[in-house]
């Protein structure tokens, strides 16, 4: 069975700290609680002067290291995170792989041609911090007014694989919607055909015009006289889905006009994107990446 690692946006992370439970030097140290990290990436963490053994800073491969002592990693893209990076965190990244907790009103990517700032432009500037060849991928994406998870490829190579087998890499695609008026059921299943206008608007239909299959279970969290919060499940992950399949249900999105909503208490699509688990492209384990629930979602079901 696939090994499973759970990752979540951390506050204040310029640090992160290890604490040595047995005898050994520095590098086979950090190589060991870096898996994703290549020998050479390590190495060059070590040398840059990013880590420090008790406070103090060490630069020698070799240094003796014994149980009990801490040991500080400082990223120098941590403070590029922190000062340059507009509307988005990164949750998790490795050689293969970076993901991001994205803010509402952000662009996963520019349409063509626009200078619009976007979070796959961003993440090609922190990238190239480290070295100018670097480049970013983008493997999936979310609306502008979405949040939450999102992963991003470092090759291309790694994109295209992610891409041919998403449906069988990924485990868990979990959504917190805010949509009008009070749900009825407890907990239901969605499953219509989706078809795109020329206009650009997805249809949905109950039998099969030729369209995209696509399956929601939805539950309820909770709810009061204006609106519930909902725990939205993909089964399929087609464009719209979920935006469609609450206006099939009778319950639009809050903030959603696109889609039948008459609100939008939130200034924004009350869409979030919660959680993602998949088979990590190249360790193959099973990670898990979770974003919170925005406070104003519970603020307005409450």
């Amino acid at each position: 069975m696939a090994k499973k690692i759970t990752y979540t946006p951390k506050k204040n992370t310029n640090n992160q700290l290890y604490t040595v439970t047995e005898p050994m030097e520095l590098l086979p140290f950090l190589i060991s609680i870096m898996p994703h990290t290549s020998r050479n990436s390590v190495k060059s963490i070590l040398t840059r002067g990013q880590v420090t053994v008790d406070g103090k800073l060490i630069k020698k491969h070799n240094h003796p290291l014994l149980p009990g002592q801490v040991i500080a990693i400082q990223s120098n893209k941590a403070a590029i995170k922190e000062t340059a990076l507009v509307g988005m965190t990164i949750i998790y990244e490795d050689d293969a792989i970076i993901v991001i907790d994205k803010e509402a009103g952000l662009l996963s990517i520019a349409a063509k041609f626009a200078q619009e700032l976007t979070a796959h432009r961003q993440l090609i500037n922190y990238v190239k911090q480290e070295d100018h060849n670097n480049r970013i991928y983008v493997v999936h994406r979310l609306d502008r007014d979405t949040s939450g998870v999102m992963v991003f490829a470092k090759t291309e190579q790694i994109k295209q694989d992610m891409q041919e087998n998403w449906r069988e890499i990924v485990k868990e695609r979990i959504y917190t919607v805010l949509v009008e008026g009070v749900v009825a059921e407890e907990e239901g299943t969605i499953k219509t055909w989706l078809t795109e206008s020329k206009s650009m608007k997805v249809h949905s239909a109950t039998y099969d015009n030729g369209g995209k299959l696509a399956i929601t279970h939805y539950k309820k969290i909770r709810n009061n006289e204006d609106f519930t919060l909902l725990e939205a499940r993909l089964e399929t992950g087609r464009k719209n889905q979920i935006r469609v399949h609450m206006e099939t249900l009778g319950h639009p999105v809050a903030g959603d006009k696109k889609y039948g909503a008459t609100s939008n208490p939130l200034k924004r699509l009350g869409l979030h994107a919660t959680t993602l688990a998949l088979i990590h492209p190249t360790s193959k384990e099973l990670v898990r990446f979770h974003s919170k629930v925005p406070k104003v979602f519970l603020m307005y079901s409450k």
